[in-house]
């Protein structure tokens, strides 16, 4: 049983997230397929999902087409009671869905002001009134969430729940504009940021240059806090340490250097995405450690 997940820019698409998230951090088997929010071509690829408009857009292995994100969640977690996608306890479950309903349904003032983007960090921006509104609310959801749960560090209801998933974005947001919220909750949000899968999310964004970057801001910035400085670089052709692929397995292509050493991978993408954030990938620090104690 594979899924097909459609999604969007990584750096800029947050439902797109959420969605990946549903099915990478459970361990869902999926193949991605991307659409082009920013290349002009959205109505187009998506025209096969009609009459899904948005992403994300599952399709399940029997061909039934799933549009919007709490619909996808809900089908998910009712095809895999295994995987625990919502708490287990009833009254949590309960108010998990309250909160990723809400959600889904409000906070419009932030997602106006403030649209995702996973690049680097504002200095200096100021928030509006509505916004500031917005973020007391969403305080008061995790403070409700703990409150029930008994959690007060990590995933709100004591495990990672669809509930932390769909709060990523939020996250993404509240550290990527620096907006006001209590240390408490910065963080959750520097946890919720510093996941490995939403690290690989991001690393992968950064593989793709946008020019002019979309959403800009006449305001400085400081780099990302998890992983946002990358020490590799991307170099020609030579020889590497490895000869295949740490993902695929495959005959070496394209070359990073770190830390003074070369590096392989068996295409650009798999070369770009491990520059961007090497600490981010398993099997490439698994590799090095390898090479390195040898």
């Amino acid at each position: 049983m594979t899924y097909d997940l459609f999604i969007g820019d990584r750096l800029f698409s947050s439902w797109s997230m959420r969605g990946w998230l549903m099915l990478e951090k459970f361990g869902l088997p999926y193949r991605t397929h991307m659409i082009g929010l920013y290349s002009g071509t959205m109505v187009e690829d998506m025209k096969p999902l009609a009459p899904a408009r948005l992403v994300p857009a599952l399709r399940l292995p029997d061909g039934t087409v799933v549009g919007e994100s709490l619909a996808m969640a809900e089908t998910l977690a009712e095809l895999h009671p295994e995987a625990a996608l919502w708490p287990a306890d009833a009254a949590a479950r309960a108010t998990a869905r309250w909160l990723c309903a809400e959600m889904v349904a409000g906070f419009s003032a932030l997602r106006d002001q403030c649209p995702m983007q996973l690049k680097h960090c504002w200095l200096g921006f100021e928030p509006s009134s509505e916004t500031h509104a917005d973020l007391r609310r969403i305080e008061a959801l995790w403070a409700h969430a703990r409150d029930m749960s008994g959690a007060a560090y990590g995933p709100l209801f004591g495990n990672y729940s669809l509930a932390d998933v769909f709060y990523v974005p939020v996250a993404a947001r509240i550290i990527g504009y620096g907006l006001p919220v209590s240390d408490a909750n910065r963080d959750y949000c520097i946890q919720l940021l510093s996941d490995t899968t939403v690290r690989q999310w991001r690393a992968m964004g950064l593989t793709i240059q946008y020019d002019p970057f979309p959403y800009p801001l006449n305001l400085p910035s400081v780099p990302w806090p998890v992983g946002g400085v990358s020490a590799a670089r991307p170099v020609p052709g030579g020889s590497s340490v490895n000869e295949t692929c740490p993902y695929s397995g495959k005959p070496v292509t394209h070359l990073l250097e770190l830390n003074g050493q070369r590096w392989g991978f068996c295409n650009k993408f798999c070369r770009d995405k491990t520059v961007a954030d090497p600490d981010a990938w398993p099997k490439f620090t698994a590799m090095m450690g390898s090479v390195n104690d040898s």
